[in-house]
């Protein structure tokens, strides 16, 4: 349910979407390693309702500041994301 949207998305934003096959966690390194450094904020298991839509923002913005990462081409995810918004306009 909550990717039904992908077809769309892909249409206006030009990214393709891709699934991974159920069971096969290697194959959602990225996914991992996002859950990984969201532990650092919130612990697994955690119910996130207890915190604020600013403090949800803060760490959003904590990780997508991150320092540049080689598999971005040495930027940060927010330069990426601006890139390829950018592309969109």
């Amino acid at each position: 349910m909550e990717m039904h949207g992908h077809k769309r998305f892909t249409m206006i934003a030009h990214i393709p979407v891709y699934f991974c096959d159920p069971q096969c966690s290697w194959q959602r390194g990225s996914n991992e390693n996002t859950n990984g450094l969201l532990r650092q904020y919130m612990p697994k298991g955690i119910d996130i309702s207890g915190y604020s839509q600013l403090q949800l923002n803060a760490i959003a913005r904590q990780l997508n500041q991150r320092p540049p990462r080689k598999t971005l081409g040495f930027d940060t995810p927010t330069e990426m994301f601006d890139e390829r918004v950018a592309l969109t306009g």
